[in-house]
């Protein structure tokens, strides 16, 4: 059985097969991206006196789409060095090579007789022991191979990736009837911790689980909105974030799919069910009929439910009447339960209030809510083992806060039941049996192991493996120590934890105070402490609005004192006796940023978009952020005090003044952010462990902290350079005066100010020009406009 997967051949690189080559290239796979020779000439290659038996023109679909990678947004590459990993051929000349890899992938045209015809012809080379999968939403795996060899079957399974399989975390594997179990469970190892995926196992029935839930929760909602006279606006006002589900709701997200493949997918369980209600659901609605006769798609065709138009005031969304196939302009959605639904704490009181109201709203969020938990319990266990399957699912996959059952435990399972039954629904069997049993959810806690129930109406605990360590773990445990911006805990192994939970991950003093408290505590009674959190983001920044309202009230000694002490903490993280791994994801800005550079390793999430972007707000980076920067750019290069410094500042203050934030943690490792030894996790889940594993083992290696050091700067002659840089921007017009003043401070900091070039100075003395120059900009009217701007708005302003 394949140990490991170093090399990958993809089968087809139109949209999903270049992206899911492009993500195995972010893990550091070799790829070959395959694709059909091409039966023309284009007018370029015909100039070129090329023919159709070139290889740059046999090759040009999968060269064309490993290039097109570069341009698509977002980007499915970590960086565009990533690219270098991708190789390209063609199905005629290059088939032979699928006998080098570890993992052959189709992702080609979604016809069972295609699908076929090419497995047949890839096993005439298949190496016996290699792994070959399909990328389908839904045509049977074992009808794609049923022509094939025994030993071939014991090594295809579906790998269903979800679009775009960098970023959506849902990766369905769905074995055929002769698939290998060790191998199942080798794919289902490799996929979650090296391509970061969470991985759920599905059978091999019409579109699996998510697309099966997910469409059939779509087609309900359009045949809910016609019963009660709803609007394409209202809908989408009640099945989005209100209801635990995206933005992009019902509509806004079909439009993003595309009908022409909403309707592909659907028909997948029109044509093959042979319930004839489920099949009266799968049908195509008339209105989405007339939309794909028009070629109203969605986004792709420039229209479908929405349509941008030019009007009075310029560009604007309109939405769909679909009773008459016209656009209207959006309009302010006022229903009353949705706006009491709105002042819920959390998503399950939320959903509670919405379907629990009076108006037609409430009664149809109800119906299509009733209808999906019915669904989803009827076809356990048609199409997955259990409910944790099924909930991981659509929360993967869909972008659902909340799966089916947890919706239903959310709601109250016996009382929805209840309500259910009243209205002539029929209860799942197996739901009933349960309810009957005393037991009235479908999850539960018992000895801090959570447990699920089964079908059968059995407990079954919740299986993790163990290097899934969440912050909630720690949580049942008392903290050490604890205030309103961050909690101290004992990870085990001599190994403390510091959460930090201050209101949207600001940076604050209370978390400050932690930070400081939790260094000496590992000081004294630890081997290493690990700095991370579980929400959305890891930290945007130091608090802007405290900072802003110190200088309102022109409290700048205050100001002196918070901008000392986060330099301080920034300075502890670095020279603390026991190593300190931060473990960066998500937006990682400003504060977040400076707070991490310093630490002595970093266990970044694969998706850290990391940066210094005070400039936005007319500020400067001001907790040790410049020299931090600096320090790694220079000890990159391996530049000392006798070498040119000046290209090595002349980068780093392009990052600072144009708030340059990477687009991945490889990407930060590009600009310097990060150390090309600090280490990346693919998958979040897996963060916290793996950040835990690096503490021990710096410990173990007789971690001792850096020792301060003299830093060369470039002084008076690079400070020069730099203002002229920024004169000639500002004289053509590029950048404000404004602007002109914020980068001279930053290039002032960088340099070392007024002093000779090659001077050596202490860290002190940046951070003591970093703290004056960005409580001198704290005091400007336009850099308080600035910060104003974005906390009201949330977005820069350019004055």
């Amino acid at each position: 059985m394949v140990q490991s997967i170093q090399k990958a051949v993809v089968l087809g690189a139109g949209v999903m097969g270049s992206a899911i080559a492009a993500h195995l290239a972010n893990a550091g796979r070799e790829v070959l991206l395959l694709d059909i020779v091409p039966k023309d000439l284009t007018a370029e290659e015909a100039k070129q006196g090329l023919t159709l038996q070139d290889a740059i023109v046999r090759n040009r679909i999968a060269a064309v789409a490993k290039a097109n990678l570069l341009k698509q947004k977002p980007s499915p590459l970590y960086s565009p060095d990533v690219l270098d990993r991708i190789a390209v051929g063609n199905l005629e000349d290059d088939l032979p090579r699928v006998a080098g890899a570890d993992w052959v992938i189709e992702a080609i045209v979604e016809r069972l007789d295609v699908k076929r015809a090419i497995w047949k012809r890839v096993e005439a080379h298949w190496r016996p022991g290699t792994i070959v999968s399909s990328n389908t939403s839904g045509v049977s795996i074992n009808g794609i191979v049923e022509e094939c060899s025994d030993d071939f079957r014991r090594h295809f399974m579906g790998t269903h990736f979800f679009n775009p399989p960098r970023y959506m975390k849902l990766l369905e594997i769905i074995p055929c009837r002769e698939t290998d179990e060790q191998l199942i469970g080798f794919m289902q190892s490799f996929c979650e911790k090296q391509l970061g995926k969470g991985v759920v196992l599905a059978k091999d029935t019409p579109n699996f689980i998510a697309n099966r839930i997910g469409t059939y929760g779509l087609l309900v909602t359009l045949q809910a909105m016609e019963k009660h006279g709803l609007t394409v606006d209202e809908v989408d006002a009640l099945t989005g974030p209100v209801i635990g589900r995206p933005k992009s709701a019902t509509f806004r997200t079909l439009d993003l799919v595309g009908l022409d493949v909403f309707v592909h997918v659907a028909n997948n369980v029109f044509q093959t069910t042979a319930d004839p209600e489920e099949r009266a659901v799968f049908a195509t609605p008339a209105p989405l009929q007339r939309m794909l006769e028009q070629g109203w798609l969605g986004d792709k065709s420039g229209q479908g439910f929405y349509r941008k138009e030019k009007g009075p005031k310029g560009t604007e969304i309109c939405a769909l009447d679909i009773g008459t196939l016209s656009y209207q302009p959006r309009k302010k959605i006022a229903i009353p339960s949705l706006e009491t639904a709105k002042m819920g704490k959390g998503t399950a009181e939320k959903i509670k209030t919405l379907i629990s109201g009076k108006d037609p709203a409430a009664q149809f969020s109800w119906e299509i809510l009733k209808k999906v938990l019915l669904y989803s319990a009827n076809k356990l266990p048609e199409i997955a083992d259990d409910i944790v399957s099924v909930d991981a699912a659509m929360r993967w996959g869909f972008n659902w806060s909340l799966g089916p059952f947890e919706t239903w435990d959310a709601i109250g399972v016996k009382e929805s039941v209840a309500r259910m039954g009243a209205e002539g629904e029929v209860i799942p069997l197996w739901v009933a049996q349960m309810l009957e049993k005393g037991q009235e959810r479908f999850y539960g806690e018992r000895d801090h192991q959570r447990f699920y129930v089964r079908l059968s109406g059995d407990r079954a605990e919740m299986e993790r493996p163990a290097e899934q360590l969440q912050v909630a773990d720690l949580r049942r445990q008392p903290p050490i120590r604890s205030n309103a911006g961050g909690s101290l805990y004992d990870m085990g192994d001599g190994v403390a934890f510091l959460d930090f939970h201050s209101p949207k991950h600001a940076i604050g003093p209370d978390f400050l105070q932690m930070v400081r408290w939790s260094i000496e505590e590992a000081e004294r009674n630890y081997k290493g402490l690990v700095i991370g959190n579980e929400g959305a983001n890891y930290c945007v920044g130091a608090n802007l609005m405290l900072i802003l309202m110190e200088a309102e009230d022109e409290n700048w000694d205050d100001l002196d004192y918070m901008v000392r002490q986060f330099q301080q903490t920034a300075m502890a993280i670095k020279y603390s006796r026991c190593p300190v791994v931060v473990a960066p994801h998500g937006l990682t800005l400003g504060g977040g940023c400076e707070l991490t550079m310093p630490a002595a390793a970093i266990q970044a999430a694969a998706e850290t978009y990391i940066g210094l972007v005070e400039v936005g707000v007319g500020l400067i980076p001001g907790g040790s952020g410049h020299k931090e920067l600096l320090l790694r750019a220079m000890d990159e290069a391996g530049a000392g005090e006798k070498d040119d410094l000046q290209p090595i500042v002349n980068r780093v203050f392009e990052t600072i003044a144009m708030a340059k934030v990477s687009t991945s943690a490889m990407d930060a490792q590009r600009l310097g952010y990060f150390r090309r030894n600090d280490a990346i996790t693919m998958n979040t889940d897996c963060q916290l462990y793996e950040a835990k594993q690096k503490a021990l083992a710096l410990w173990d290696q007789g971690y001792t902290p850096p020792v301060s050091r003299r830093i060369p700067v470039v002084g008076e002659p690079g400070l020069a350079l730099l203002k002229l840089g920024v004169y000639s921007l500002q004289q053509a017009g590029r950048i404000s005066d404004h602007d002109t003043k914020i980068a001279g401070k930053v290039a002032h900091v960088l340099t070392g100010g007024y002093i000779p070039a090659k001077s050596l100075v202490p860290e002190q003395y940046l951070l003591d020009l970093e703290r004056e120059a960005f409580l001198s900009l704290v005091g400007e009217p336009k850099s308080q406009d600035r910060m104003r701007h974005m906390l009201t708005k949330g977005k820069p302003l350019r004055n």
